[in-house]
């Protein structure tokens, strides 16, 4: 999955020879990614990337099964353990966090929704983590990096 802040602004850190140069902010957020699994059992975290205006992350659904009835969210009702749940549990999370960072309240900090794509083999997996892992490296030529 990947989640942009809000206007695309380069809050998280910068990219510096390539890498990634997490700043106070990028360092939370990556706690509050690795402290997904405490909070949902069903989840395992694969590759993951802060980058300077928007996070990249796989996450793995633990015993997800196929042809089983797909349970969609409604607003006000959650589905445990769901995707929509998993991203806006760490999106309020992260945005809690930096506003106390900040001193501000209710300040967004995300652009609304995110982009989440089923990863259906390995030859699929093993290419988005390629990707995951080169995105600082290719980050002078994306035409969105403003």
């Amino acid at each position: 999955m990947t989640l942009c802040t809000l206007n695309r602004l380069h809050i998280f850190g910068e990219i510096v020879d390539g890498q990634m140069v997490l700043n106070e902010l990028g360092s939370m957020v990556q706690s509050c990614w690795t402290e997904i699994p405490m909070h949902f059992e069903n989840i395992q975290l694969d590759e993951f990337m802060i980058m300077p205006n928007h996070i990249h992350g796989i996450i793995c659904i633990v015993g997800a099964r196929h042809a089983v009835p797909l349970r969609f969210e409604t607003f006000g009702k959650p589905v445990p353990g769901s995707v929509p749940t998993i991203v806006r549990s760490f999106k309020s999370a992260v945005t809690k966090h930096i506003n106390e960072l900040r001193k501000t309240t209710r300040v967004t900090v995300w652009q609304r929704n995110y982009y989440d794509r089923v990863i259906r083999n390995e030859k699929e997996l093993n290419e988005i983590r390629e990707y995951i892992v080169n995105n600082p490296i290719k980050w002078e030529l994306d035409p969105e990096n403003i």
